[in-house]
């Protein structure tokens, strides 16, 4: 592995770099970073039935030409001679990646800050200028190594069926599987985009290597161009805060908002990256030691899925949410389990009918409301 000073102007077009040294990852595999969520929602986004049917029918269909057209045609394509320091990201970006074909970038007129990679034969980058205007250079460079890695991943082409299919439903009306079918598939889609977000912001730190632009980033993502109203520890104690607090209503209200969003809460993010931050797996990344792209052909979908579910079970069972505790005592057969559901429903804890004597048939204690205590 060698550091971006050193590549010499080597291949693929990677002339312009910046002059702080970051580590360069040859060869590397998008499995040394995408998060095991990501991975096992792709395989049951894979499984739902009737996703093949219309996968087939839109591949065929949609107007992806047009779409590149458009973006031509109403956009500021980066390029040397315009947004050249985004030219010069994008380069850094694809070269520190090992990513060969360097995606096509445009600069498009809104003021809401946003990034996507879509595209189904080759990805393509949209950058709003909204995002532009928000964030500093390093807090960008890591929004330019997110959306190279959704390229490196080939998340733009299922990224691409969802934006037709939400934006455009009634084009697609005719696709015989019925409503109920296409929103299901909408629904897994979107389940699937959100935890696809986690592995490009891992991607992103790899090319920034600055955990805390890549914090100001989704802080400013999240508040508005105010650093100096914000505080990075504060904004972190708000993701522990909202996985903690509140009793099981809040739980299943918290899935309801998150079900029509394609993106995690900013908070969310935030605080996954910074966990996947301090693990062993990232130092080893950054020490050179990760999945080579010429071992995928060798990978087993049998060992990656039960590395998901690996995942998932950790989560569930080291969450702090009321309702993962709740399918965590399930799972461990805990006793009186409708008298637990009833009573973190009316927050009266384990107490159920007179007295408050449930809870005491299985070890003589009561089970208090959760806290909402972080951490």
């Amino acid at each position: 592995m060698t550091d971006d000073n050193d590549h010499g102007r080597q291949g693929g077009g990677h002339e312009n770099v910046p002059s702080r040294q970051r580590r360069r990852f040859p060869g590397i595999s998008s499995r040394a970073y995408e998060h095991p969520a990501d991975r096992s929602a792709l395989v049951a986004l894979r499984r739902l039935s009737g996703f093949d049917t219309v996968f087939k029918a839109l591949s065929g269909l949609l107007p992806e030409r047009s779409l590149r057209l458009l973006f031509l045609s109403d956009s500021v394509r980066v390029s040397d001679a315009q947004f050249a320091h985004l030219n010069t990201m994008l380069r850094d970006a694809c070269y520190i990646l090992d990513l060969e074909k360097v995606p096509p970038m445009y600069v498009t007129q809104d003021p809401n800050p946003n990034a996507m990679c879509i595209g189904l034969d080759e990805p393509i980058i949209v950058v709003t200028t909204g995002l532009v205007e928000l964030l500093d250079e390093e807090e960008m460079r890591a929004v330019v190594g997110h959306e190279v890695g959704h390229a490196l991943s080939g998340h733009s082409v299922y990224r691409t069926i969802l934006l037709f299919l939400t934006n455009l439903a009634l084009k697609v009306a005719w696709i015989p599987l019925g409503n109920v079918a296409i929103m299901a598939i909408v629904t897994a889609l979107r389940e699937w985009f959100r935890k696809s977000e986690l592995s490009a912001d891992r991607a992103g730190l790899l090319v920034g290597q600055d955990l805390k632009a890549s914090m100001r980033g989704l802080m400013k993502i999240a508040g508005g161009n105010h650093l100096h109203e914000m505080n990075v520890d504060a904004f972190l104690e708000q993701a522990k805060e909202y996985e903690a607090g509140g009793d099981l209503r809040d739980s299943v209200l918290k899935i309801l908002n998150v079900l029509p969003r394609t993106h995690p809460f900013t908070t969310v993010r935030a605080a996954e990256l910074k966990k996947w931050a301090e693990t062993r797996d990232y130092q080893r990344i950054m020490d050179g030691h990760y999945p080579r792209r010429d071992e995928d052909k060798d990978t087993s979908v049998s060992d990656s899925f039960r590395q998901s579910a690996s995942s998932y079970t950790d989560d569930v069972r080291n969450s702090k949410d009321p309702l993962m505790k709740l399918v965590t005592d399930i799972a461990g057969g805990a006793g009186d389990l409708g008298g637990k559901l009833r009573g973190k429903f009316t927050g009266q804890g384990g107490q159920t009918g007179q007295g408050g004597q449930s809870g005491k048939q299985g070890g003589g204690r009561n089970d208090d409301p959760p806290t909402d205590e972080a951490g």
